[in-house]
């Protein structure tokens, strides 16, 4: 496994995550353990995960999975750099009581006390904001951050689904007052999806962030979807069949197959191969189901993309730009 700072930190990081979100809904917790270990076994240490993963009435289970495991010992907890999320409404199901979700110094509170008892642990490493919340200030977001870090229960702090405007919003606000502000950003980037790079990308490169993309495979439609549904496999679904449906992005990704195969490369590798060569990228979240699609997913961090690979890459997906090009002269 490789490594890199995250963003202007001094921390070390993988450069893959591991996306835990499958863990509860779609993976046992005997199989979301065996994926934990099999993850560090390559080395990775880089854990991502949610207070509302698990969904609906089972929110929170995800992390009380990881808890689980935290618990088994073997310095598992001491090998990982474990990130989490606050935003989501961790209410009771059905209950519209106020206060429990957003980014309020009430519910920040409350949320990280909540997950460092279902994942049974003293410290969060990466506590990040899920979304914004525009009801809130900065100022009052950093000051109940400030509070956690200095109460031992967070380390640093990061944003997910910022805009870039947010991202400078959030560190000019942290600046003012002598605190830290964000050190990531989790973000929708792959292939097929390259809006980050005309001001997410260039935000978190100014501040110092490093940029965990979400989605690497764009739902499934970077892996290999076509020639999987040709053989009877699993149907793209989301926003991957929304692509397929049009036959502009049908014959987009037909061409991107088509390209791989002729260079013997496997669609879901080459796609995590090729963020890792972009700019300002720390690794992107890889949410295996099956122990088979970690092992896959690692084998992209050694692969190395041919220069005539990646110039047929941007050819069929060539992204907006950066901004005001993308948009002005």
């Amino acid at each position: 496994m490789k490594y890199t700072q995250l963003g202007r930190t001094g921390l070390k990081v993988s450069r893959l995550v591991l996306g835990t979100m499958n863990f509860g809904p779609q993976t046992d917790e005997a199989d979301s353990h065996a994926i934990m270990d099999a993850a560090l076994a390559t080395g990775i240490n880089y854990f991502d995960t949610a207070n509302v993963y698990g969904w609906g009435e089972n929110k929170g289970r995800t992390e009380e999975i990881i808890g689980n495991w935290f618990a088994k010992g073997g310095d598992r907890r001491d090998k990982v750099v474990l990130a989490t999320k606050v935003y989501g409404n961790m209410a009771a199901e059905g209950d519209v009581w106020p206060n429990y979700d957003k980014l309020s110094a009430v519910n920040i509170r409350r949320a990280v006390d909540a997950s460092l008892k279902r994942l049974q642990t003293d410290h969060i490493d990466i506590y990040q904001f899920h979304h914004v919340d525009r009801d809130t200030p900065f100022e009052e977001i950093w000051q109940a951050i400030d509070t956690l870090v200095a109460q031992g229960k967070i380390l640093y702090a990061g944003s997910s689904n910022f805009p870039g405007y947010k991202i400078a919003q959030a560190n000019e606000t942290a600046a003012r007052r002598g605190s830290y502000g964000l050190v990531s950003e989790q973000c929708l980037y792959n292939l097929a999806e390259r809006r980050a790079e005309m001001e997410v990308i260039p935000a978190a490169q100014e501040y110092g962030l490093g940029v965990i993309p979400w989605s690497p495979l764009q739902g499934g439609l970077l892996g290999g979807v076509i020639k999987k549904e040709a053989q009877g496999g699993r149907r793209a679904s989301g926003r991957a069949a929304d692509t397929l449906a049009t036959p502009t992005g049908r014959a987009q990704v037909q061409a991107y197959e088509d390209l791989l195969e002729k260079h013997g490369l496997a669609p879901g590798e080459a796609a995590l191969a090729w963020l890792l060569t972009r700019p300002g990228i720390t690794g992107p979240i890889v949410g295996p189901r099956t122990a088979e699609q970690l092992e896959s997913a690692v084998r992209a961090v050694e692969l190395e993309l041919s220069e005539e690979v990646l110039t047929s890459l941007e050819e069929i997906f060539p992204g907006q730009g950066p901004s005001p090009e993308a948009f002005a002269w």
